[in-house]
């Protein structure tokens, strides 16, 4: 059976302007709606997480009001909850890119705390790129891309064309003015063409073998494509 790496952060917290330690870790929808679009298609889904560590779910990734009532949100606690791969996750600095038809990114505020410096991840991105396999990454998990710069500050992903949560959308949710950068800030500065949609909508780009998703809501559109490019 033919796998997909999906990569996760393994921060349970996302340290604010003011030092304090918010409860974060990875965005519920945004890897169960990938994690069921994967297996149904026939991959088999394996997590890596920096250091191997059982990767957190943001506790507010579970509000009834954010998932379309309480019945969904358990639903999707429980198809993660039955997820085996999220809770042996393998280091992600022992993954190796040729076993894998694609790799994904979910987000949560998570990403922005480890793998925006995690030198393993910027290195597998930039590999992923340059081989030409489907690499998905949807909402704050564009955080990432931070760390393949080099140390003239250049990346492999300046110019292509990115979607990611929204200084809108940061401010909506009231974490702008605490946050200590904001990711779309950080990715235009990182050379990426960014293109924004209406904030919380469904929006999804292509560029290349590069899909993007802006927002949770983009996470099952951004499944279905990835899973298109596949073949």
């Amino acid at each position: 059976m033919a796998k997909i790496l999906m990569v996760v952060t393994g921060s349970d917290v996302w340290t604010l302007a003011d030092g304090t330690a918010h409860p974060s870790g990875y965005w519920a929808e945004e890897v169960a709606a990938p994690y069921r679009a994967f297996t149904e298609a026939g991959y088999d889904v394996v997590v890596a997480t920096p250091g191997g560590v059982e990767p957190t779910m943001d506790p507010a990734s579970l509000a009834p009001e954010l998932n379309d009532g309480q019945e969904n949100a358990d639903a999707i606690a429980a198809l993660l909850s039955g997820v085996a791969a999220l809770k042996q996750p393998l280091a992600l600095e022992d993954v190796r890119l040729d076993d894998y038809a694609g790799v994904f990114y979910p987000g949560g505020h998570g990403p922005m705390e480890d793998l925006a410096v995690n030198a393993a991840s910027g290195a597998l991105l930039i590999a992923a790129l340059a081989s030409g396999k489907p690499l998905g990454i949807v909402c704050h998990g564009p955080a990432a891309l931070l760390a393949t710069a080099d140390v003239e500050g250049g990346s492999p992903f300046a110019g292509r064309r990115v979607t990611a949560f929204s200084n809108a959308e940061e401010t909506q949710a009231g974490f702008a003015d605490r946050a200590p950068w904001l990711l779309q800030d950080r990715l235009v500065a990182l050379g990426v063409d960014f293109q924004e949609g209406e904030p919380w909508a469904p929006h999804i780009v292509a560029d290349g073998n590069l899909y993007t998703g802006q927002n949770p809501a983009s996470a099952a559109p951004l499944a279905a494509r990835f899973v298109t490019a596949l073949g």
